[in-house]
């Protein structure tokens, strides 16, 4: 008599697609988890990044035979007399130019809305509350003290300090994380440690790239609006520096909103906000981007625009913001396996 056994590849199959429908139907739970999840950790990422993109210098001082803990203790109090140098020299002009302008902004809506016949009147409303919200905060800060304003804020000093202690001990630690990270990787074969190896130096050329990036476009369009008188150029300077993280569009936010503001300044200033938009963003493309990043960053532009809009429709901001060091992931892997994929694919054909 022939025993019955089990068909095992259909009980896999089945409990394969139980799995599927449990996780589609309760995609709406495992989103509310993954961004809780996200927010969590953010603070150890954002950390982990400062640290990842200043290891070098930490490294370069040891070269020079300086102890470890001098090394990061160098770091930690560069970066933190850097900010507190950032936030006392910039912030007061930055609030005389962010009151004024609150109080162009009405002429500049004004213009536009006569000229093309449209009403934006709640538009205008919703952007004066939320300046003068911004206006309000930044003037406690001035007038309290920076620091006062922050320590009274739990949830800001707390991630700070998250933030500050975890960056130090991944600086103190990083070759060590290093070593571990290697250690695993060559344990899994040669092939694993090497393409864990090429991942690491390509995301850190993109961060050391976009880093020197955003200094330079702060000072350059810093400089270059305040020649043209434009009054609001430390604002302009330092949204060009922000949206460095953003390609293409980034550049083309701070554009646009430089010459709206300079349209209602005078001419001379207009035709040279337009010469400035017109003129440096080529420079920046085909001359220091290149310079800064190296060949191994760049990217085609029509897939750069295609990556952040699948990344902002997908996550938003921060998906945009993800979206060219995600790429890079993805294109480094399959330039690394690219080999293995066509002797699989001929191994399948000769197969089939």
């Amino acid at each position: 008599m022939k025993e019955n056994k089990f068909n095992y590849k259909l009980i896999n199959l089945t409990a394969l697609m139980l799995f599927l429908y449990i996780t589609i139907s309760n995609i709406g739970t495992w989103y509310s988890i993954l961004v809780r999840l996200i927010e969590v950790i953010f603070p150890f990422i954002m950390s982990f990044t400062i640290a990842y993109a200043f290891s070098p210098i930490v490294n370069f001082l040891e070269k020079k035979r300086l102890p470890k803990w001098l090394s990061v203790l160098i770091v930690t109090l560069s970066l933190v007399l850097f900010l507190v140098l950032m936030i006392m020299t910039i912030l007061p002009p930055f609030y005389e130019q962010l009151i004024s302008l609150s109080k162009n902004l009405g002429a500049v809506v004004d213009v536009i809305g006569d000229k093309f016949h449209l009403d934006l009147m709640s538009f205008e409303g919703d952007i004066f509350k939320y300046l003068d919200k911004v206006i309000k905060n930044l003037g406690s800060i001035i007038t309290n003290g920076a620091f006062d304003v922050l320590f009274k804020s739990i949830g800001i000093i707390g991630n700070a300090i998250v933030v500050f202690v975890s960056m130090i001990y991944f600086l103190a630690y990083m070759d060590k994380i290093r070593s571990h990270v290697r250690s695993f990787f060559k344990g899994m074969g040669d092939k694993a440690f090497y393409y864990v190896k090429c991942l690491d130096i390509e995301i850190g050329n993109y961060i050391k790239g976009l880093t020197i990036f955003m200094i330079i476009q702060f000072f350059e369009y810093s400089v270059l609006f305040k020649i043209v008188n434009h009054p609001n150029w430390l604002i302009l300077g330092l949204l060009a520096c922000v949206t460095t993280v953003i390609p293409y569009f980034g550049g083309l936010i701070t554009n646009v909103i430089a010459l709206i503001l300079a349209s209602v300044t005078s001419n001379y200033t207009f035709i040279g906000t337009l010469v400035i938009c017109l003129v440096f963003p080529q420079l920046d493309g085909y001359l220091i981007s290149p310079k800064v990043y190296g060949k191994t960053n760049n990217v085609n532009p029509l897939i750069t625009i295609m990556a952040v809009s699948v990344g902002g429709t997908l996550a938003g901001m921060w998906g945009i913001v993800a979206s060219l060091p995600i790429y890079l992931l993805i294109r480094t892997t399959y330039q690394f396996f690219i080999r293995d994929l066509k002797k699989g694919v001929k191994t399948l054909k000769d197969t089939i």
